[in-house]
């Protein structure tokens, strides 16, 4: 019984924590576009440290694999493997932003072509009903 107990508090706990994250998240601001470019570089390098990690991980296990075959009396043949490929230094070119007339930001190409005003004044397009 004392580990049914233990349990229920755990989870409790875990449950209140949890919605207490929650609400924390919920009440954050947008990103301002400083923070989303440092986000996107951020993103960038840890991919770029995951190729360097894989490529140190190939490099590693053709050491291993090389000294096995030194060694090994019994060694199969090899089989290819394609080559590891190195990443290179960590280089990252922030994506240029939009200029204001290339994102959208004026009115749609029917109303620019057509302008919304007519020839028929507001006060005889307006006339009250009988």
């Amino acid at each position: 019984m004392i580990f049914a107990a233990t349990l229920v508090r755990r989870c409790t706990a875990g449950l209140a924590l949890a919605s207490l994250a929650g609400v924390a998240a919920a009440k954050l601001p947008p990103l301002s576009p400083e923070a989303q470019a440092k986000a996107a570089e951020t993103a960038a390098k840890a991919a770029w440290s995951g190729k360097v990690d894989a490529y140190k991980l190939c490099q590693a296990q053709d050491r291993v694999v090389a000294h096995y075959r030194r060694t090994a009396p019994n060694a199969a043949p090899a089989v290819s493997a394609p080559a590891c490929l190195d990443p290179g230094p960590f280089s990252y070119t922030p994506p240029e932003a939009k200029p204001l007339e290339a994102a959208g930001a004026h009115s749609p190409a029917g109303t620019a072509t057509s302008p919304p005003n007519t020839a028929v004044p507001a006060a005889a397009a307006s006339t009250p009903k009988s």
